[in-house]
């Protein structure tokens, strides 16, 4: 069969485009072709790190390589994400994102990096809740009674966090700024101290994460007044919201993933898409419920928008209580 000159040229085009693409596209689907490190800010064992751990486990075994999760505590999270942030945007160094993230742009005014520009969203994968607990010895009984008390004895009521600028510290400095009550923060090195001086009575008043909380609750050990979330919580259906008290109040956190910036957007998409079949799946699902926490997945431009609501949110609250890191 004869063929024009016309058509060898397009063919000849056409595959000097398919040897083109070629490569991009092998690539691609090359990725990943080592391991991969997940940076986790905070200590192996608790359910931040726990959580890295379900999702880097979840991405091994769907991408065939595997995600080490590489616990660099330290300095509220700011260790590992000024690691990440001077990495090579090349989708083998990620960061798992929590709340503290979101709190650290104003607590700390001198970082060496810029989260938002230094530090590309992949997914959101939980939300995280916080409950308001007491010692069941405690006369109050319920949020409006916790409010009531704080307005006619300012100052009486001790809370117990994790320590300055933590969430713990500030979803009650929230709460304080809505409210109008005064009470008294007694900072701790960690949240496990805090909730022991709590059931010891030393102390009046933690919002707990969900996860540190819930056991001694079931134990009734711990009274929840009221859950921090903007819906009620199906692990703890009869604890109502804070926002019932206090409309608008709302003090969840979050943990995802992210990347250095410029990390190429086919890797992106490739861990987004990953990760959200990992939400998707209920054995994944159930774990993260077990941790105190929601699934949420979604794009990286909503992850993104979650985080610049909160910096600005928190940023708020610093100011307002005045917290200096420790």
């Amino acid at each position: 069969m004869a063929v024009s000159r016309r058509s060898l040229a397009t063919m000849a085009a056409g595959s000097a485009l398919g040897m083109a693409v070629a490569p991009r596209r092998s690539r691609a689907q090359a990725y990943p072709a080592r391991p991969v490190r997940i940076l986790v800010g905070f200590a192996a064992g608790g359910a931040t790190d726990i959580q890295a751990r379900l999702m880097g486990q979840w991405l091994s075994d769907r991408l065939g390589q595997q995600f080490v999760v590489d616990n660099r505590s330290g300095a509220s999270g700011n260790i590992a994400t000024e690691m990440v942030a001077r990495a090579a945007p090349d989708g083998y160094t990620l960061l798992q994102i929590v709340t503290p993230h979101a709190i650290n742009a104003a607590l700390y005014p001198n970082l060496p990096f810029d989260f938002m520009r230094d530090i590309a969203p992949v997914v959101c994968a939980a939300r995280l809740a916080y409950v308001a607990v007491v010692n069941p010895a405690y006369s109050i009984h319920a949020i409006p009674e916790l409010i009531a008390h704080a307005k006619a004895n300012p100052g009486s009521i001790s809370y117990g966090s994790a320590g300055a600028g933590t969430p713990q510290n500030i979803s009650v400095e929230l709460f304080k700024m809505m409210t109008g009550v005064n009470l008294l923060h007694v900072p701790y090195r960690g949240g496990a101290p805090a909730v022991a001086d709590l059931l010891a009575g030393h102390i009046q008043l933690v919002f707990s994460p969900l996860s540190e909380a819930i056991e001694q609750i079931r134990a009734g050990k711990l009274r929840p007044l009221g859950v921090t979330t903007a819906a009620r919580l199906d692990v703890l259906p009869d604890v109502p919201r804070i926002a019932d008290f206090v409309p608008g109040y709302e003090a969840s956190g979050f943990a995802g993933i992210g990347v250095p910036r410029n990390t190429p957007a086919a890797v992106v998409e490739l861990l987004n898409r990953e990760l959200n079949a990992g939400l998707a799946d209920p054995g994944v699902r159930a774990r993260i419920l077990d941790l105190g926490g929601t699934p949420v997945g979604g794009t990286a431009a909503e992850f993104e928008a979650i985080l610049a609501a909160a910096i600005e949110k928190w940023a708020r609250v610093i100011k307002f209580a005045g917290i200096k890191a420790d």
